[in-house]
């Protein structure tokens, strides 16, 4: 394989280019920058990207690919470079956070031996929230401004700032990945599992966003469009092995209790459909159980239905199985696995129906949670039951049902139409935030000791 050398002593940049997975030496370039635009700010970074390959390829022999790269960020109509001090550091700060701007950033390959070249360029568009003189200064003190362009860094403390990008993550960074993985591929280098999967999506589906219901900064391989999509296809399968029911009265009570709790969820950007469903064959056992798919599909099995006593306990219910999807838990599991992840997108290229390729690992990625996951889910629905008029109790109600149905079982596997593991925690967990207190019934609990040991 052809030696590679990136052409830059960026932190940033070798940390990203290690993620290619790609043996890879540091030369820093020593050619002089254009600082000015002459026609356009992505042939600007594209040419300062192939001077700085170029001079470092000048003093290469051998076989080996030369990357450089340049980044810039444009704002108020001007180039916003890295600054050289505090004092301009928080100036353009400043700057940025009045206005949506622009990261750019060029990309050449340069092969030493034939001279051959490629260069291009990708651009990002980002939003910062406004912070004060105060917090600037507090930023600037943990962070150094001076060795980034546009003096912020997102994938450290600056992402606590920046709710929103529209394009590539890693061009902010300083490298786009996907980019550079389909140019390499033009010179016969073939990049590992990570950058194949983000370039079979395109950089454009990578983006950052502050999530309510976690209240963290997340990162995402998925629009919500392609979470959508996801779901629907999954949603399709699953139908497939189960029957829908298509009984009135309990159809209605699901739509409208959804309905209100959708209403005040996390991510009022999706549509919530919900359905009631069975086993194929009556003589099967039934399933007491609910579950939730990415995109906002919520299904509750007739089995739980017909253990439901009423609203409340039902709304905990939908709630518990919205909390999953606001906070993104099947989509988290399903983005940590990569090798899913190309299987699922190249499906989607190549078709856009992934129910087939989905059908054997659904029940890992789809229908099992940590338990982290679980209490996270029972947390936003106590509160989205709360805040959509319904007795948060209900949620410890449903639990109990829940625990008692299970003990009733013989042990057995699991499976995605059983109840969910954890169920004593999560009592626990609900009667402390509903109460804001823990009784000593509760501790036990959480200590995983079993509910005999308390009485």
């Amino acid at each position: 394989m052809k030696k590679i050398i990136l052409a830059s002593a960026s932190p940033q940049r070798k940390k990203l280019f290690r993620m290619l997975k790609l043996p890879f030496v540091v030369r820093k370039s020593g050619a002089d920058e254009i600082a000015k635009i002459k026609t356009s700010v992505a042939a600007l970074v594209k040419e300062n990207a192939l001077l700085k390959a170029r001079d470092v390829a000048q003093g290469v022999r051998g076989d080996a690919l030369v990357i450089g790269a340049d980044t810039v960020v444009y704002a108020g109509g001007r180039l916003i470079l890295k600054p050289r001090d505090l004092a301009e550091a928080r100036k353009n700060l400043k700057l940025l956070m009045s206005e949506p701007h622009w990261v750019y950033t060029g990309v050449a390959v340069v092969d030493a031996a034939s001279g051959k070249s490629l260069a291009e360029s990708e651009k990002t568009r980002v939003f910062m929230h406004t912070l004060s003189d105060e917090e600037i200064a507090r930023y600037h003190k943990l962070v150094s401004p001076l060795d980034k362009a546009g003096g912020f860094d997102i994938e450290g403390r600056g992402g606590l700032f920046i709710p929103r990008i529209e394009g590539c993550y890693f061009n902010v960074v300083g490298l786009p990945l996907a980019r550079l993985c389909r140019m390499l591929r033009q010179f016969g280098v073939q990049v590992l599992m990570l950058v194949m999967m983000v370039s079979l999506y395109g950089c454009s589906g990578i983006m950052t966003n502050f999530n309510t219901a976690t209240d963290r900064q997340e990162t995402s391989f998925h629009s919500t469009d392609s979470e959508q999509q996801l779901g629907a296809s999954v949603a399709q399968s699953l139908e497939k092995e189960f029957v829908v029911v298509d009984e009135l009265a309990m159809n209605e009570k699901l739509d409208r209790i959804t309905e209100r709790i959708a209403k005040v969820c996390d991510r009022k950007e999706l549509v919530y459909i919900s359905k009631v469903v069975d086993n194929k064959k009556p003589e099967d056992e039934p399933v007491v159980n609910a579950l939730s798919l990415p995109g906002g599909y919520v299904y509750v099995f007739k089995g739980l239905m017909d253990y439901i006593k009423n609203d409340d306990q039902l709304a905990a219910v939908v709630a518990h199985e919205i909390g999953h999807v606001t906070a993104r838990h099947s989509m988290k599991r399903l983005e940590a696995s990569y090798g899913n992840i190309v299987a699922i997108l190249a499906a989607m290229q190549a078709g856009g129906n992934v129910a087939g390729g989905v059908a054997a690992t659904a029940e890992t990625m789809f229908f099992k949670y940590s338990q982290e996951d679980e209490l996270q889910a029972d947390s936003l629905g106590v509160k989205y039951m709360a805040a959509a008029g319904y007795n948060p109790r209900g949620m410890v109600e449903m639990l109990e049902k829940l625990q008692e149905y299970d003990r009733k079982q013989p042990i057995r596997p699991k499976m995605y139409g059983r109840t969910h593991p954890y169920i004593h925690q999560r009592i626990a967990s609900a009667n402390r935030l509903i109460n804001n207190d823990l009784a000593f019934r509760d501790y036990i609990r959480l200590t995983g000791e079993r509910d005999d040991y308390a009485k």
